[in-house]
């Protein structure tokens, strides 16, 4: 009797102390396990992107515990926050959960992203983000202004006073203007021949004058003719 109740004794501490282990164990397995399902920062990231010609801004969550996050974003000014872009909550899953805020950001800005999930996680997502060099909406070229021909800068004044161009049928009309009278027949009696000669040999003309010189310079030769004779004669005789 005394052997079974030693017997007895020993295996009752030997179960006690394999309950005891077995409970250690359990307790480290679901402490661990607790600890891979608690929020923790790092399941946590943010991206700027763009939606057409808009920036947005989006948080992805990747906590399979989905424990409710609430994410707040910053615009970032000389290391301060410039102004508050927004504020949401997510619950995160295995395969990611993304939330968008709208903001029209500018290349190179930066945002800080802060992230508060009950006691598990209060803090910022590290780096801060710095959006692209390359904003959504490019700018619209300018379309440049045609340059005015010379054609068309001589032709303005006159399409700006108002002035018509002159015709180039003009200066023949004011020829024929000019020269129909010459084509009308005139009732008045034309000059006889006759007249027309006296009026071309008329006292106004140099006739007489001629007539006269050509008289005196035939009475002056025969003169000459005449006493040329006479010497001839004299000569002869003597």
């Amino acid at each position: 009797m005394a052997v079974l109740s030693i017997f007895s004794r020993t295996a009752s501490r030997r179960g006690v102390r394999a309950l005891g282990v077995a409970s250690a164990s359990v307790a480290l397995a679901l402490g661990a396990a607790g600890n891979a399902l608690a929020c923790d920062i790092s399941e946590f990231s943010a991206a700027a992107k763009c939606e057409g010609d808009k920036g947005v801004i989006t948080v992805t969550d990747v906590d399979p515990a989905g424990i409710p996050a609430t994410v707040t974003v910053y615009l970032q000014n000389n290391g301060a926050d410039a102004k508050k872009v927004g504020e949401q909550v997510v619950k995160g899953s295995r395969e990611g959960t993304t939330i968008t805020f709208a903001e029209n950001w500018k290349p190179g800005a930066e945002y800080r992203i802060h992230v508060k999930a009950a006691d598990y996680v209060d803090e910022d997502i590290k780096p801060n983000l710095v959006t692209p060099a390359t904003s959504c909406k490019t700018e619209d070229t300018p379309t440049p202004t045609p340059t005015a021909t010379p054609s068309q800068t001589s032709s303005a004044p006159a399409e700006e006073t108002g002035t018509p161009a002159p015709s180039p049928s003009t200066p023949a009309a004011s020829a024929s203007e000019s020269t129909a009278p010459a084509g009308v027949s005139s009732n008045a009696p034309s000059p006889a021949a006759g007249e027309s000669n006296l009026a071309e040999t008329g006292a106004n003309s140099n006739t007489g004058l001629i007539v006269g010189l050509a008289a005196a310079l035939v009475v002056v030769g025969g003169g000459a003719v005449f006493f040329g004779l006479r010497r001839r004669g004299a000569s002869g005789s003597r």
